[in-house]
């Protein structure tokens, strides 16, 4: 990588640490420009070099979450794909311990921004986020599962948005739940569904 494009990407990680440092203290919709750079330390027109809008900066933001999130979850995709083929059935749930806890910890951690982004995921296309989420990990699992793939749309709509509403109250309720309860309730609802 060129010296100048070091530079480049330096100062948009230190846009996007300013940024989700003043979204701890505050909601988005206060936030200025103006803020970013004085705690990002750079001039307003870097911003713009970098950024249209503060919508432009948060969906960088969460994509290098989503990042953090699979180091955090100490996760390479290839290899998560790869146990999804290969895994013992029983093994296939996703809302289990092994996976719930630390997502849930990281949700925690980061609960201001995740609140934002609840607050703006259709100006963020996190549905486009989601869908390509289920082609690539649920429609393999479903596929182990032999639903047909007819169904397996619906099926995967059904999980993800009813997952989600589970964690945005959570979130909405500032995460004063343990970790442990939501897990439970959680794995309770997938289960219930499936010994229908």
């Amino acid at each position: 990588m060129k010296k100048s494009e070091c530079k480049y990407f330096h100062t948009a990680a230190r846009m996007d640490q300013a940024f989700l440092e003043l979204l701890e203290k505050k909601d988005i919709e206060y936030i200025t420009v103006k803020e970013i750079c004085k705690t990002a330390g750079v001039n307003r027109s870097t911003f713009y070099l970098h950024y249209e809008t503060i919508d432009d900066l948060l969906t960088e933001s969460v994509q290098y979450m989503n990042r953090k999130f699979l180091e955090h979850m100490k996760l390479c995709a290839e290899r998560f794909i790869s146990k999804i083929r290969e895994c013992p059935l029983d093994e296939l749930y996703l809302v289990t311990p092994t996976y719930l806890i630390p997502y849930l910890e990281y949700l925690k951690q980061n609960k201001h921004l995740f609140c934002t982004v609840l607050k703006r995921s259709s100006s963020l296309r996190l549905d486009e986020t989601y869908r390509q989420m289920m082609w690539h990990v649920f429609f393999p699992i479903l596929e182990r599962f032999q639903v047909p793939e007819s169904d397996r749309q619906y099926m995967m709509a059904f999980y993800v948005n009813g997952l989600m509403a589970v964690l945005s109250e959570w979130l909405k309720n500032d995460c004063t739940d343990s970790i442990e309860h939501v897990r439970i309730i959680m794995e309770q609802c997938v289960m219930c569904e499936r010994k229908k």
